[in-house]
């Protein structure tokens, strides 16, 4: 029964999010965009609570072990969907890194016209895009009449990146980049034909509708949009509620605003005085705000060209590849790329960031590394955001996870934020005990990444629950961290944008230590870290909660074992 549930679930999860299914490989909805209209929403929330409903009626002490964590699984799924869907914030949320202008321009770069078939589902798709636009922009001005609005800093980015796509010729949309790609096999008459469709929907549909997303952003949206002062959550109607119930989405524990801050400002303490030991022996610094702008502003600690940053994170990746064997006894078949931020992305972009593999193989993982502005790329953390965002880090996870074939889907692609991003910071600190960093100044670029996190748990909810204005979230940054200042710019219109998702990071990252001490201090001279390592991995990113029951059950059946 749960493995029906399992399958339905994830059958019309790929419906409803067709461009999520063409990410993941999954070709039979390439020709699909799916509804941001009222209707569609709607229909995704019946359609959860009936699924929710379904679960409900299962006798768990009927199930076996594995068929209770899959219902567990799936009900914290469903839950965290419901969470975002009643927040809405999708209705109104003007997003710089991932909204329609830089999502649909992704899609275009990694969906698959490689046959004639392949190529007229893509051209039906595109013949979509207007409508699809168009109601986004709906959604925004029937939320702007609900006074619910996107920051202004957030509107101001997203104006300029359409401003520019607009100025630009057709014939260069990264929209229509399918159509130059090789068309080897493909006749004449269909390569004409693809040609024709996509670029005669991009002229006629996508520039016509992103025009008029760019008027209401200038003329009604812009107006109205949230000032620098007033810029969270907490000063919208029941932002405040919606808040709190996101934190618990992205965290999947009982956190309130007020103690994930407390527990920012207690890691900052600790991380504070790692800094300073280090500053002073490194830099010969003791005082953290000169340390910091050592760190910012020493040409030698920066790259000087895009290819130097290219380069650094290639090197970093194949080195991390050849020793994972002696730390995890599962590993992908999946390889990693590094790849550039695409240039449309790039100036308002954060640092990195990492796309899943296609699931049939099609598409490795690629791990995108932001090159603009060179100078601003510090030597210091390439190291650090290569293991975090490629090898030991996401694509270690989620290429592990993709291929757990004894999984339903849903398990395998699904990722819960706090245990996707708290992985990856693990591994930050563990690519230490690995042997991965080439020196001591590669260290303060860890310890950087670790203050950076801890400041999100102080930023975030400061923003969203506690009324900071913007300016003094960037000031707490620059404050408590050698960032650059684009990227805290970059940094803290993130937070406004995606509240709650950046809480995650530190969280789950301090309840894998936990577990992993635990372990090592019950388990004793039986502790291995390979074992610990494949247990951890072998399940999917699970909810931290069910993380824990799995890790405790391990545990306890090792400690029967004779001998233990």
């Amino acid at each position: 029964m749960i493995e029906q549930i399992a399958h339905d679930y994830w059958e019309e999860f790929l419906r409803q999010n067709p461009l999520s299914a063409t990410m993941l490989g999954d070709r039979r909805f390439d020709s699909e965009m799916p509804d941001p209209s009222p209707e569609g929403r709607e229909r995704m929330g019946k359609w959860l609570e009936a699924t929710r409903e379904k679960l409900a009626q299962l006798d768990l002490d009927s199930l076996d072990a594995e068929e209770q964590v899959t219902a567990k699984c799936l009900q914290w799924e469903i839950d965290s969907q419901l969470i975002h869907l009643r927040a809405g914030l999708d209705l109104w949320t003007i997003d710089p890194m991932a909204g329609i202008q830089t999502h649909l321009a992704m899609t275009a770069q990694l969906q698959d016209p490689s046959t004639p078939e392949l190529g007229s589902k893509m051209a039906e798709r595109w013949e979509k895009i207007g409508d699809y636009i168009d109601g986004h922009t709906d959604n925004l001005r029937h939320s702007l009449a609900q006074g619910k609005v996107a920051p202004k800093a957030s509107v101001v980015k997203v104006i300029s990146q359409v401003e520019t796509m607009l100025a630009t010729p057709t014939a260069q949309w990264d929209l229509l980049v399918p159509v130059g790609k090789n068309r080897n096999g493909w006749s004449k008459v269909d390569s004409e034909e693809f040609e024709r469709r996509m670029t005669q929907a991009v002229e006629n549909l996508a520039r016509p509708a992103f025009v008029r997303y760019l008027d209401l952003l200038k003329n009604e949206i812009l107006p109205a949009a949230r000032g620098n002062a007033k810029a969270g959550l907490v000063h919208l109607p029941d932002g405040a509620q919606a808040y709190q119930t996101l934190l618990k989405a992205y965290t999947t524990l009982d956190l309130t605003a007020k103690e994930i801050h407390q527990i920012g400002l207690e890691e900052l303490t600790r991380i504070r005085e790692e800094m300073l030991g280090l500053g002073k022996r490194l830099l010969g610094e003791t005082e953290l705000p000169r340390i910091f702008e050592h760190l910012r502003s020493n040409p030698q600690l920066h790259f000087q060209t895009r290819e130097e940053i290219q380069a650094q994170a290639e090197d970093a990746l194949k080195r991390a590849a050849k020793i994972i064997p002696n730390w995890f006894g599962r590993l992908p078949a999946a390889s990693c790329q590094v790849q550039p931020v695409p240039a449309n992305e790039e100036k308002d972009s954060t640092i990195a960031y990492y796309r899943q593999p296609a699931a049939d193989g099609s598409r490795p993982g690629i791990y995108y590394v932001n090159t603009c502005d060179p100078a601003t790329r510090p030597r210091y953390e390439a190291e650090v955001l290569a293991f975090h965002e490629s090898i030991p880090g996401h694509h270690l996870q989620i290429a592990i996870a993709q291929e757990l074939r004894n999984l339903p889907s849903f398990r395998r692609h699904v990722g819960v934020t706090a245990y996707v991003e708290g992985w990856a910071l693990y591994v930050e600190r563990l690519a230490q005990e690995m042997g991965l960093y080439s020196g001591e100044l590669s260290m303060l670029g860890v310890l950087s990444f670790d203050a950076w996190r801890a400041c999100r748990l102080v930023i975030d909810t400061g923003l969203h629950a506690l009324g900071w204005s913007r300016g003094q979230a960037m000031e707490f940054l620059a404050d408590n961290t050698p960032l650059a200042k684009n990227n805290i710019e970059n940094e803290i219109d993130r937070y406004l944008t995606w509240p709650g998702q950046a809480v995650s990071y530190k969280i789950g990252q301090q309840e894998m230590w936990r577990l992993r001490k635990t372990a090592e201090r019950r388990l004793a001279a039986d502790f291995d870290i390979q074992e610990f390592h494949d247990k951890i991995l072998g399940n999917g990113a699970v909810s931290l909660p069910i993380l824990a029951q799995l890790l405790e059950d391990w545990i306890s059946d090792k400690l029967k074992r004779p001998g233990c």
